[in-house]
Order: structure tokens, then C-alpha cells, then sequence
């Protein structure tokens, strides 16, 4: 094994046993939690670990309690070589690449739910979605022991939620954020971008194209929620092959949905989500009010 080559953990048991260790030495460790198939948004994620930790933990598994019937888990890209080369020039110390029964053992579920953030958004038509992340995230919590986890901005509601779980069952740990990372276009990075070619690559950029049209008309002065949302649907209607699963503005915090007919007086999350060509796509930004 190269010096650079992260150590290959599969067992839950076996890395708590290399967190423990690592612990007693005194090293502060954090974990990035991902689904494999990593790209550049990945990697960003990585890079802030090894700058925030001494010893850094990438967790591969695509967990399957987080797809729908009718989802894309089984064609979910799964390559752990190509993952595995991607990690080595970043001095991965450890990459938890578990299988379903180590995370998940044999016997009635115990499940982790988050009330009131995972109703709206991608929770209205994924249901039971993020009840399947923060039992896997809560899993790896309890297999890692980190002391920060890291997590990208692009998966909002995601990142909401996890941080809502962390605080209310007392996990002692810090989340940290990275911003989402895109394509020269503007698309943000995706796993799933792999399944988009031709005129639907192209029309995807009208996501990422419309979350700006409507954050430069909020710097300039606009605060209509209404006005706001057609700027951007405005946007996204010039491509026939976007099939619109959302387009809202919720409130930053609570992500309670803002009324078309006022104004934006606090900080809010402009998100989208969208079907194209069978590849479901979100994005999202946040107008700030300070």
C-alpha cells in the first residue's frame, strides 16, 4: 500500500476500534459522508476536512432506506477504484466502506426522524427520504465518532435537517458546511449529472441560470415573493425538457414556505427541483437579509 493509500475499513466495530485509537492520540477526526460516485463537490468537502482535522474519515455506502420504490438506487453509479483514486492525493486517512448489513443488522429497523423540516420541499413528494438519511447519518455518527462532520450545501434541506438531529439528540460534534461547487456552466455538481447528455445537459443549466436571475434581482432591490419566483420559473419554462417538481421560497431557518403575496423580510432559501430525462435534479440559494 502507497503512504498515500487511506486505510479500507468495512466493519462498524472495526472503525470504532481506529476512531478510539485515534482519539487516545490526542487527533481530532472528521468524517465526510458521502454515496460514492465522487466529483469535485465531494473533494471540496474533503479538502476542508483535512484542514479543520489531523485525521479525516470518507464513508462510500449508497444507503438504500433513503430511496423510493422506483428510484434510481440500483443504477446508482457504484465504482469504489475510481472513488479510492480520486481520495489518495488528498490524504485520506480512512475510507468506512460498509456493507448493508453492517449498518444496517438483521431485525426490525430502528429509525431517526426529523419532524417539521422534512414536510416540505423534497420531503412533500419523497416520503420517508430523509427519515432514511438521518438514521444512516446517526449510523456513521455512531461508527466514526467524529468530532466534525461535513456536509455540501447543495443538499439544503439535508444539511438543515442533520444539523436540527445533531442538536436535538446531543450528538457531541460540530457539522460544518461547504459551498455547493458547479460546472463551468453553473450546474451544480451532481453524481447523477453522469446520466444527462446532449440537449438535456444542456437544458439543465437553466436550474442553476434561474436560481442567479432571481438572487440579482433580490440585490437589486426586489423582496415580492411572487415577483421573485417568476423570475426564475420564467427562466426555466424556456426548456421543454425541465419537468418542475418545485420552485419555492421558504423561510432559511424553519423552511415554512413564504406567502406569494409578501414580502421576503428575513433571510430565505430559493430551491429547486426538477426532472429531466428521467434524472432528478435539485439546486438551490439562499437570499440573505442582514
Amino acid at each position: 500500500m502507497n503512504p498515500t493509500d487511506p486505510s479500507i475499513i468495512h466493519g462498524v466495530s472495526r472503525l470504532q476500534a481506529w476512531s478510539d485509537e485515534q482519539r487516545r492520540a490526542g487527533k481530532r477526526i472528521a468524517l465526510v459522508p458521502t454515496m460514492g460516485a465522487l466529483h469535485e463537490g465531494h473533494l471540496s468537502l474533503v479538502r476542508l476536512a483535512r484542514a479543520r482535522a489531523n485525521r479525516v474519515i470518507v464513508s462510500i455506502f449508497v444507503n438504500p432506506t433513503q430511496f423510493a420504490p422506483g428510484e434510481d438506487f440500483e443504477r446508482y453509479p457504484r465504482d469504489l477504484e475510481s472513488d479510492l483514486a480520486k481520495l489518495r492525493p488528498l490524504q485520506v486517512d480512512a475510507v468506512f466502506a460498509p456493507s448493508v448489513g453492517d449498518l444496517y443488522p438483521a431485525g426490525p429497523p430502528t429509525w431517526v426522524e426529523v419532524d417539521g423540516l422534512t414536510e416540505s420541499l423534497c420531503g412533500r413528494g419523497r416520503p420517508g427520504h430523509f427519515r432514511g438519511v438521518t438514521t444512516v447519518v446517526a449510523r456513521l455518527f455512531n461508527a466514526a465518532k467524529p468530532d466534525i462532520a461535513i456536509f455540501g450545501e447543495k443538499d439544503y434541506q439535508q444539511l438543515a435537517t442533520i444539523k436540527r438531529m445533531v442538536r436535538d439528540l446531543c450528538f457531541d460534534l460540530e457539522i460544518l458546511s461547504g459551498a455547493t461547487v458547479r460546472e463551468p456552466d453553473g450546474l451544480a455538481l451532481s453524481s447523477r449529472n453522469a446520466y444527462l447528455a446532449g440537449e438535456g445537459r444542456r437544458q439543465a443549466r437553466a436550474l442553476s441560470a434561474a436560481l442567479v436571475e432571481a438572487r440579482n434581482a433580490f440585490e437589486s432591490g426586489e423582496r415580492g415573493v411572487s415577483r421573485l419566483l417568476q423570475v426564475a420559473r420564467q427562466r426555466i419554462e424556456k426548456e421543454p425538457l425541465i419537468q418542475l417538481e418545485y420552485l419555492e421560497l421558504a423561510d432559511a431557518e424553519s423552511l415554512g414556505p413564504l406567502l406569494s403575496g409578501a414580502g421576503i423580510q428575513r433571510s430565505a432559501v430559493l430551491a429547486v427541483a426538477a426532472t429531466i430525462e428521467g434524472t432528478r435534479l435539485i439546486d438551490n440559494t439562499v437570499l440573505e437579509v442582514v
